[in-house]
């Protein structure tokens, strides 16, 4: 998560990444209210209380609505973020598969079309049309991708995309992001074959994990392939005044 997150804080219009004594916080003022992209990691609590006030600073100068990554288990950090008026938004699940025990590669009808050289440009897209937000965020947060740090897989149906998932390789992992399937092209299988694709091109190119995040919605999809949980990330949100005024 932090690479990935690193690379949207490198790549993104305007954005840039806070480093202090092992706290990272992403700004991303081209989508001030996605709070997922304006995200804080920590490696401890007492770290996080130390960097808190510079890191609230910047995402109040873009009005940004930001999260903190918080492992279930971190009462302390609960506190903190609980007392400065963060509220728990969700809490996805970590999940995780050894890609040296075999992934099985779908079929070569299994999907219409598809490619692991996608346009990364398509994402953000097609994460906008796949979730219910109502706006273009990740199109704008995610602009300016580098494509040469990522493997970018579409599906398509016809002419047109219809889903994606990015792989971003780091330290023998396999890290999976932003994985959508617009609603008219759901029900078919489309993200968990697309997956089974970058999981096994992943492990030919020597990676030995993979990681993901997952909501509700998306875990049995992930298990099917061999993930497993091992714990949960609460998200501990912080809105923007003018999002907490309404």
């Amino acid at each position: 998560m932090r690479h990935w997150l690193r690379l949207v804080g490198v790549a993104s219009p305007g954005a840039r990444v806070l480093e202090r004594d092992g706290v990272q916080a992403v700004v991303v003022p081209a989508a001030p209210e996605r709070a997922v992209v304006n995200s804080v990691l920590y490696e401890d609590a007492e770290a996080l209380a130390a960097a808190y006030d510079e890191v609230a600073a910047a995402y109040a100068e873009i009005g940004a609505a930001w999260t903190v990554w918080v492992p279930s288990a971190d009462d302390r950090a609960r506190d903190l973020l609980g007392a400065a008026g963060h509220v728990l938004d969700a809490a996805p699940e970590i999940m995780s598969v050894d890609l040296r025990e075999g992934v099985e590669r779908p079929s070569a009808d299994a999907l219409e079309d598809w490619t692991a050289d996608g346009d990364v440009s398509q994402v953000g897209p097609l994460n906008d049309r796949s979730y219910a937000f109502g706006a273009d965020s990740f199109t704008r947060a995610l602009a300016g991708l580098p494509p040469d740090e990522l493997t970018t897989y579409v599906a398509r149906a016809g002419s047109a995309p219809v889903g994606c998932l990015i792989i971003v390789d780091h330290e023998r992992n396999a890290d999976v992001e932003m994985v959508a399937v617009v609603p008219e092209a759901r029900g078919s299988g489309i993200a968990g074959k697309l997956l089974a694709h970058a999981l096994c091109d992943a492990a030919e190119r020597g990676l030995e994990t993979s990681t993901l995040i997952a909501t509700k919605m998306g875990r049995p999809v992930y298990e099917r392939l061999g993930y497993r949980a091992f714990g949960t990330l609460e998200m501990w949100e912080l809105r923007s005044r003018a999002d907490r005024s309404t």
